[in-house]
């Protein structure tokens, strides 16, 4: 509900006119008129006065002010989009301010304003743009004080945009703050500034870091998915997830063992014994290569640890340990295959 119906709403259960309301607060009807159907506002000095005669709290009558459905939401904005059409910038901000100031405390029409404004602005050619882009990051400034993550982040993306348009990165960078270490956007976010201040090796660092981190997101994923088909009884779905497992680590030169490791646990669960075998076999052998991906030029700008030989040792164990284990291999008593590949040391 708008201020101009909360108004006209507890006039009238006052059973007031319009014109002695107008009296008691030392303003004409006309005025009070124009609140009511929405053409103007109310004075700052006239919110208290207003809400004492009308017996409530300025709570009450500006509460309005959060309630704003999706829907009128995107009816301003919609509004807004057509007076950019056909009307001036300058009037069409003046007209977007003076809504703002009837909903100030709902956040996402304030954002979605703003980033229209911006957009707007950044295809006129008007000479003086500073009044209205300090109008537009105050808005943003604003959001980012939202209790709403969503919010937060999405303001913080808008002022990060603006200030790499204007190619100041020193200003940029402190929003990706507003990113969690785990958000792909920051890293994306902090090799564009890499690129453009001329550090090509850490913006080639930080995309890498991304893609080997992708691949764990991807593999965990795609693993879950498979774990249900199994549970579902769709071996098809199955065995097409395990492929895709398998190109994937292809594609992200992860290395022999990566590719080969995931058809084991399918292939055990099916008692294939010649792709368990296989796969087993493959696996030991490729294991001094577990870190291939260090190898790859996909992943040069990056730093890995060495891969110690005593820990290749004890994966390698660690492995056979699990190969022996009858509950999971057992159906490959007396293949004389497995009970080799079992003695091995």
């Amino acid at each position: 509900m708008s201020i101009g119906k909360v108004i006209r709403k507890y006039r009238k259960e006052k059973n007031m006119t319009q014109e002695e309301m107008a009296v008691r607060l030392g303003v004409t009807a006309p005025a009070v008129n124009k609140w009511e159907n929405e053409n103007s506002l109310p004075d700052i000095m006239l919110l208290a006065p207003i809400a004492r005669l009308l017996g409530i709290s300025l709570d009450t009558l500006l509460a309005f002010r959060e309630e704003l459905t999706q829907e009128e939401i995107n009816g301003i904005i919609y509004e807004l989009d057509e007076k950019m059409k056909t009307v001036p910038y300058e009037e069409c901000f003046r007209w977007t301010k003076e809504k703002l100031a009837q909903y100030p405390n709902c956040e996402q029409l304030m954002l979605s304003a703003a980033v229209v404004l911006e957009a707007q602005l950044v295809l006129q050619e008007l000479s003086d743009k500073g009044d209205y882009e300090d109008y537009i990051v105050s808005i943003y400034e604003r959001i980012l004080r939202s209790g709403d993550e969503g919010m937060r982040l999405r303001a913080a993306d808008s002022l990060f945009a603006f200030y790499m348009r204007k190619e100041r990165y020193d200003k940029a960078e402190p929003y990706l703050e507003y990113f969690s270490v785990q958000n792909p956007d920051r890293k994306i976010k902090q090799a564009r500034i890499y690129v453009e201040t001329d550090h090509p090796k850490e913006a080639y660092k930080e995309y890498e870091e991304l893609l080997f981190s992708l691949y764990g997101r991807i593999s965990m994923a795609l693993h879950g998915m498979y774990t249900l088909s199994v549970r579902d009884g769709d071996m098809e779905r199955a065995h097409k997830l395990v492929e895709k497992q398998r190109e994937m680590a292809a594609w992200f030169e992860m290395g022999r063992y990566q590719v080969t490791s995931s058809g084991l646990e399918l292939a055990a669960l099916e008692k294939d014994a010649d792709a368990v075998i296989a796969a087993m076999q493959e696996m030991l052998d490729e294991i001094s290569q577990i870190g291939g991906f260090r190898d790859s030029f996909l992943y040069g700008h990056m730093e890995f640890k060495e891969v110690r030989e005593e820990f290749v040792e004890e994966l390698r164990e660690n492995l056979l340990k699990c190969f022996r284990d009858e509950e999971t291999y057992g159906f490959l008593k007396g293949d004389r295959r497995w009970e080799e590949l079992c003695r091995r040391t």
